[in-house]
């Protein structure tokens, strides 16, 4: 039997290696030599973390353990692995189960099934049988075709064309070229690439052979944020095991043609997300974005014709190429085919990784993949896009998730993270959150970004504060429009659209915190103030709990708190058991 448990990031941080430690020590207890216990990536259900799968002697998963801490390792190891019965108590749920099942993994393919420390495992699984198929039965113009009739477009964001790319950097002279993959995942919320690099580091290995192959690069470098130790020590690995079995270095499967590939961690700037700003990272020079044309397929690294995608995209060649560009075309619509992964974050039930067709509604991933929002509060909004992208409504939900139709909100799809805002989220307050990220990630080369997000900034911070002005909004529309089109590059250029954005579908919001001085979703401190009702019996455990001792009171007398000394903590409203104390 074997024991294999989930050890991404997220499965880690919830305390999986203590729960590894106890099953190991359980089974050496008991003696049991014919259990093997053994770790893979996050399959996506962060929120049931850690996840411990168990498999027979045939290799059929028996059962799969949810929220397994060290403590719960001791019941599964008598009755499941000595008894021989399921312990019922931990088990998935048949809800869980369905989500996983109901979702079409290609890009998420292997990831909490394989060990990614294990490349025999990868091969068991098909790994690198697309790039033999590529190199040894294709040429470099049928892999770009293929590319092509599978409709794939970038996954980063942009949401370019794979093929046109793979296409201008194979035509451009040279005959050095490099392949770049863009790991520096930065969006707030987003997590999709990193869990690819923890749990199926060879499918980007793969995807970057067979994009290098058909545009005739010499290496490939993948360019991930220093954040990331777990994904970089894993890709480590995966580059050791594959230069081992001839998949890179010198005349790869049996091809007339040399390739390798690199780890460039970076510093965790956002702004060298945009391609030319990596690509001067890269030469060892500040991440400062240049302008464009010429485009890195024509001079990009070193001058060199450059091709630069993300993780997500190179991870779905491998699979294309196996079973076709028409199968993958299958999935989605017309003009967005294939799958797409998203992080769900925020205020929502099932929080992690799903990949689902595009084209499928809003409201069917937040609601139906994603369990609806916490607490069963009213959802008011979803960020797409994460600082470049905007904010959806709750009454746009039937919008399907395609580049086109998202675009029309005024978000874009971006790299896939979603942060779902439930009814006590201020929509002003969101947006300066965005902002005070993009100006604090701004490079500072153009004036349009530099200032203009700094200017925008302080009068969210303004309004927040409760000292809004006749005239802001209209000043902030402004200048969002003189940033979105002066900005050099895409960062400058895509900062004002959360605050278009909440403009658009939320000015109600900022109207009533300038002109009401208040905040609708009852956030904002300085807009708010807490009251003790006559629902109060005097218990005095609000007292208790403020930490300025704000509240007096006798006992079972009701109590009263001095505004001019509260803080607006709210540790008062949380420990009252009887809703006495009301937020104004």
């Amino acid at each position: 039997m074997k024991v294999i448990i989930g050890q991404g990031s997220c499965g880690i941080a919830s305390g999986a290696k203590k729960t590894e430690d106890e099953f190991r020590r359980l089974l050496e207890e008991h003696n049991l030599t014919d259990v093997t216990v053994d770790k893979t990536g996050c399959i996506g259900t962060c929120y049931l973390e850690p996840i411990v799968d168990v498999y027979g002697e045939d290799g059929v998963l028996q059962a799969r353990y949810v929220k397994v801490q060290p403590e719960c390792a001791a019941a599964i190891v008598e009755e499941h692995l000595i008894n021989g019965k399921i312990k019922e108590e931990y088990v998935i749920s048949p809800e869980d189960e369905v989500i996983l099942a109901a979702q079409n993994r290609i890009v998420l393919r292997n990831c909490g099934i394989i060990n990614p420390e294990k490349i025999e495992e990868y091969i068991a699984a098909g790994g690198y049988e697309a790039a033999k198929k590529a190199l040894t039965e294709m040429t470099p113009e049928e892999v770009i075709e293929e590319i092509k009739v599978s409709g794939l477009r970038g996954r980063g964001g942009a949401g370019f064309p794979t093929w046109f790319k793979w296409n201008a950097a194979r035509q451009s002279e040279g005959k050095v070229k490099y392949i770049v993959c863009n790991a520096d995942e930065g969006d707030p919320g987003a997590f999709m690439d990193r869990s690819v690099l923890e749990g199926d580091p060879n499918s980007l290995l793969e995807g970057m052979i067979i994009g290098g192959y058909a545009m005739g690069a010499c290496e490939g470098i993948i360019y991930v944020r220093a954040e990331y130790p777990l994904a970089i020590a894993r890709l480590e690995i995966a580059l050791s095991q594959a230069r081992e079995r001839g998949f890179l270095g010198k005349k790869i499967f049996g091809a007339d043609w040399d390739f390798d590939i690199r780890i460039k961690a970076g510093a965790g700037a956002f702004v060298c997300g945009e391609e030319t700003a990596l690509i001067a990272s890269l030469e060892g020079q500040r991440g400062m974005p240049r302008l464009k044309p010429p485009f890195p397929a024509q001079k990009g690294y070193w001058q060199k014709p450059t091709n630069i995608n993300n993780v997500e995209t190179y991870a779905n060649v491998a699979w294309i190429i196996s079973n076709g560009g028409a199968a993958f075309a299958d999935y989605g619509t017309e003009k967005s085919r294939g799958t797409k992964v998203f992080a769900l974050a925020g205020k929502i039930k099932k929080g992690g990784l799903v990949e689902v067709p595009m084209g499928l509604a809003l409201k069917d991933v937040i609601y139906e993949t994603g369990g609806g929002i916490k607490n069963d509060k009213a959802c008011k909004a979803v960020q797409m896009g994460g600082p470049s992208g905007g904010c959806i409504p709750a009454e746009l939900f039937d919008t399907p998730v395609t580049y086109e139709d998202i675009n029309k909100t005024g978000a874009i799809v971006g790299s896939g993270g979603m942060i779902v805002m439930d009814e006590n989220t201020c929509m002003v307050d969101m947006a300066r959150y965005f902002l005070d990220f993009t100006r604090k990630e701004s490079c500072g080369k153009c004036n349009y970004c530099r200032i203009g997000t700094k200017r925008m900034l302080e009068i969210l911070e303004r309004i927040t504060e409760g000292n809004g002005r006749e005239g802001d909004i209209e000043l902030l529309e402004e200048l969002a429009l003189k940033v979105r089109e002066g900005a050099m590059c895409g960062l400058g250029q895509t900062a004002p659209n959360p605050v278009l954005t909440t403009l658009r579908y939320f000015r109600n919001e900022y109207e009533d915190h300038i002109y009401n001085h208040k905040c609708t979703a009852k956030s904002c401190k300085a807009l708010i103030s807490y009251e003790i009702t006559d629902k109060c019996v005097g218990c005095t455990l609000c007292a208790r709990q403020c930490p300025v001792d704000a509240i007096t009171g006798m006992a079972k007398a009701q109590h009263k708190i001095d505004p001019s000394v509260c803080i607006k903590c709210g540790k008062c409203a949380e420990s009252c058991r009887f809703g006495a104390i009301e937020v104004k």
